[in-house]
């Protein structure tokens, strides 16, 4: 996938951005407390199975860091920003 059409979709996925080597979308998630970056982490994970597309992530307490590229491409394929709605949607009221 070619930058242009990786910032058009990005336009879908707020929060997200474009990771330096332009092959990854990367987000950083804050929460207040363990409890809920737990909570999170384990939704991310249901949905990172169901679809068959796991992202990268680091966490800490009340944080979670997570990249999608795909790797089979080495860079960006739709799957990553459709992924990355599906955990935006989690946090949606």
């Amino acid at each position: 996938m070619n930058r242009e059409r990786a910032e058009t979709l990005l336009t879908q996925v707020g929060g997200w951005h474009i990771g330096d080597d332009g092959k990854s979308i990367q987000r950083r998630f804050q929460f207040k407390g363990f409890y809920r970056t737990m909570s999170f982490i384990n939704a991310m994970a249901w949905i990172a199975n169901t679809e068959g597309h796991h992202p990268d992530f680091s966490a800490g307490y009340n944080f979670c860091e997570v990249t999608y590229t795909t790797h089979d491409i080495d860079g960006l394929s739709e799957n990553d920003f459709i992924c990355a709605a599906k955990i935006n949607a989690l946090l949606e009221d």
